[in-house]
């Protein structure tokens, strides 16, 4: 299989749609939307275009037209998703594969949209892991993410940063201080690197644990074991806060079907664990995550103890969250303990 490629990078001034291929968030918090699309404008110099589904609850196949609609329009140079969801999976038996490779652009985000990133993996498109106007771009913004947006949209290399501090969950969006104030943090551990000591560069694959899942299950737009060579694996859990055994028996999932064995390196997402029904403290936020990254190198050690790790990287359902490539390249260096993001 040939690589997937990244599209071209966007120019200041250039059209980007803004689509809800899942759950339909501005429908339901409209002035959240307003102002991501008006941090578009002011601070990045493109023009948001909504479709008919941007703000409107929809089926499958209506979400999909939207998605069809704006990989044709030739005056559109990315896709940016408002927000996750947890059905997208039913949307990708109406995408028209030969009208998105005619097209090609980039798309941007993650949860639920790990389902439209592997569909354009797997159609030779690569895409960015991260993004979500709804959640990280209408609330106020973190600088660690709007840097690292700033690249993935304009193209370049960026060394990741690991911040200071972290949050699982932001202001409660029918909240108008969501517009207004940083929500509430907690000081963020360093990231935890395992494995050899080496640099190794390779196209990305993965995502949010969870859909990855669904992927393997519906087996349709997997490739051989072998396409997989070399890769940087992407995992990270999503917000329903699964237990650290249950994400074990996931990655056993993935190792048993071989993709860890033809890995070359694996990134691991600072997963949650709180959210504003279940808030943590400080102390047990740090044993949650001990024993999330016990139970990944548990399943590393059994199906590839060569993989160069790094544990607890920020990017998935987190804040700040940091972008990465899908399916374009990332290096992992164990031995300067550096993450570069390569976008083009």
């Amino acid at each position: 299989m040939t690589r997937p490629v990244l599209p071209a990078p966007l120019d200041p001034g250039d059209r980007v749609a803004v689509l809800s291929p899942s759950w339909a968030a501005p429908a339901h918090f409209p002035a959240v939307h307003e102002r991501a699309l008006q941090r578009l404008r002011d601070d990045f110099d493109l023009e948001p275009v909504e479709f008919p589904t941007t703000r409107r609850d929809a089926g499958a196949a209506d979400r999909a037209a939207d998605i069809n609609a704006a990989f044709g329009d030739p005056q559109i140079k990315a896709v940016l998703a408002t927000i996750g969801g947890e059905d997208q999976l039913t949307v990708l038996k109406h995408l028209d594969a030969d009208l998105i490779r005619s097209h090609p652009k980039r798309f941007l985000g993650y949860s639920d949209n790990t389902n439209v990133l592997n569909f354009l993996w797997f159609h030779g498109i690569a895409g960015i892991h991260g993004g979500s106007t709804q959640v990280h771009l209408g609330p106020v913004p973190d600088r660690l993410h709007l840097d690292s947006l700033r690249v993935a949209l304009f193209g370049g290399d960026i060394v990741l940063t690991p911040p200071d501090r972290t949050r699982d969950v932001g202001i409660r969006w029918d909240d108008p201080r969501a517009l207004t104030d940083a929500a509430p943090d907690i000081p963020a551990e360093p990231w935890t690197w395992s494995g050899p000591q080496r640099s190794v560069t390779g196209p990305t694959w993965g995502g949010c644990l969870e859909i990855v899942e669904w992927t393997l299950a519906t087996n349709r737009w997997m490739r051989p074991v072998a396409d997989y060579a070399g890769a940087v694996l992407l995992f990270e859990p999503h917000e329903e806060l699964p237990t650290p055994e249950q994400n074990y028996r996931l990655l056993r999932t993935i190792g048993e079907r071989g993709l860890l064995g033809a890995a070359s390196a694996l990134l691991w997402g600072r997963p949650p664990v709180s959210d504003h029904e279940h808030p943590v403290t400080e102390q047990a936020a740090s044993q949650l995550r001990s024993e999330h990254r016990d139970c990944v190198l548990r399943a590393v050690a059994e199906y590839n103890p060569d993989l160069v790790v790094a544990l607890d990287v920020d990017f998935g359902h987190t804040s700040p969250q940091l972008l990465l490539p899908y399916g374009g390249n990332v290096t992992v260096d164990g031995a300067s303990q550096q993450i570069t993001a390569h976008f083009g």
